[in-house]
């Protein structure tokens, strides 16, 4: 546990990197995941960018390209850390997709892939990891759900299905295995800075930021920093949780 094992899914960028950064600053040996059916070029670039990065922060880890949604891709993703690193105390369940659309022009293609992207990733990659934890009896599996996966969103029904169901997945894995010594929590992230924002025109983004207490959008580190603490010895107690980082959008 001198140099204990992180392996955050989807991040070669946004809140996935922030994510791996700073469990990379925090001690962790890491993996770095990215997409490679698609691009896998560019990708495997953006990964190797922020693992060169760590390198040099003084941080160590390895990127690992997989499909996660796929059962096997996310299985074989869990074993690669785990026989390359030697272990595996935490894992983020990050990756993500949203394609807005109304529920009407939803096609049935869409919808499974927002479901397998979102959910069963997180489904196939805890079953592989409480494996090993299970043996050490002590993991932490912390999932990236969003809120509105707590409230709904006008154009993202299918989004909004798949990090619901990322809740109740997280309360029952966090039932199942907390006697194993395995605990499991959610974070939901209200509006957070990311490629999608930047492209926004500057009234859009100041109209998102007044419906926000605090008064602006989140950035990636935000939510970094809860995963952070959930992934650390001092979270032992919390358990099946669901924490918003939103500014107090959802009050």
């Amino acid at each position: 546990m001198s140099q204990p094992v992180a392996l955050v899914t989807g991040s070669s960028r946004g809140i996935g990197k922030a994510i791996v950064t700073q469990l990379a600053r925090d001690g962790f040996r890491v993996a770095v995941n990215y997409y490679n059916k698609m691009d896998e070029e560019h990708n495997r670039a953006e990964a190797q960018a922020v693992l060169d990065a760590i390198i040099a922060a003084g941080g160590t880890g390895i990127i690992l390209g997989a499909d996660v949604s796929t059962s096997a891709g996310a299985t074989e993703l869990v074993e690669s850390t785990i026989k390359q690193l030697g272990s595996l105390e935490v894992l983020v369940n990050n990756a993500g997709i949203n394609r807005d659309q109304l529920l009407i022009r939803i096609t049935d293609e869409q919808w499974h892939e927002l479901i397998d992207t979102n959910l069963s990733s997180a489904f196939y990659c805890s079953k592989a990891a409480v494996k090993f934890m299970m043996k050490k009896r002590y993991g932490r599996i912390i999932n990236i759900s969003s809120v509105v996966g707590m409230a709904g969103n006008a154009g993202q029904s299918h989004y909004s299905a798949s990090k619901a169901g990322l809740l109740g997945f997280t309360f029952s894995v966090a039932k199942e295995y907390g006697p194993r010594g395995i605990t499991a929590n959610a974070v939901a992230p209200g509006y957070i800075e990311s490629d999608m924002t930047k492209n926004l025109p500057p009234e859009t983004s100041s109209k998102m930021a007044e419906q926000i207490p605090v008064g602006r959008l989140g950035k990636p580190e935000d939510v970094a920093a809860l995963v952070a603490f959930l992934a650390s010895p001092a979270a032992a107690y919390i358990n099946g949780q669901v924490i918003r980082v939103d500014g107090g959008m959802s009050i």
